[in-house]
């Protein structure tokens, strides 16, 4: 049977695009200013993911191996212009700001990787929920990393969602220091592999204390446990 629990904590976790896999640097670094563009860029990507991974799924019996490549690119673009053409109709504004990065989503390796390694050897249902793994914790890198930048670069998280995302966001805004004048350099390209440095750092961490305790549990008690 499929272990879907295992394919969502691959995606969100062990091979996170960004903090496992380092893909995708080019959105990371450029539309991360804020968290609210890192979630809109993230949300895009994961419709993608999921769409492009069921449709090869569902297609890959019918594709010969030898062109299988140009298909996925094929059929990838199509979904990257679908989501490109719905933003630029109904979320115009997060459009505005995203701007070219929407349509690199075509070149992210990351959504052409998980066609060939996964979507291409597995059934449809579990093709998608890698996808929407994958999405996810792409989204919530680059959510996270956002918010960082902003907190620290103008003392404020989600700005301006009700303008990028529409105004049932507006709940999402926060003013966490009032009369801040901020830190420059957290907004410009050099923050982002700043904070994307700190994050790696605190995730090889946490695994490697997780492992140690692993390590130091007696035999007698991991047994125990097992019963």
């Amino acid at each position: 049977m499929t272990d879907y629990r295992g394919i969502m904590k691959d995606g969100l976790w062990n091979q996170n695009v960004v903090l496992g896999q380092l893909l995708g640097m080019c959105p990371t670094m450029a539309v991360t200013t804020s968290g609210t563009n890192g979630l809109g860029m993230g949300i895009a990507t994961t419709v993608v993911l999921v769409a492009s991974n069921a449709i090869v799924a569902a297609i890959r019996d019918f594709v010969s191996h030898q062109v299988r490549i140009p298909v996925f690119i094929g059929l990838i673009a199509t979904m990257v212009t679908l989501v490109d053409m719905s933003l630029n109709a109904w979320f115009h504004d997060l459009y505005k700001v995203l701007g070219l990065y929407i349509a690199l989503i075509v070149a992210n390796c990351a959504v052409l990787g998980r066609a060939e390694a996964f979507a291409a050897r597995q059934p449809v249902l579990a093709s998608a929920v890698d996808g929407l793994a994958m999405g996810l914790g792409f989204t919530g890198a680059l959510t996270v990393i956002g918010l960082v930048r902003e907190l620290v670069g103008a003392g404020t998280l989600f700005s301006q969602a009700h303008l990028l995302l529409g105004p049932k966001f507006a709940f999402m805004e926060m003013t966490v220091l009032p009369h801040y004048g901020g830190v420059l350099m957290m907004i410009l390209p050099p923050a982002g592999f700043l904070v994307l440095g700190l994050l790696l750092a605190a995730k090889n961490v946490h695994e490697r204390r997780q492992a140690q305790g692993a390590a130091a549990t007696p035999p007698a008690v991991a047994a125990l446990g097992c019963h």
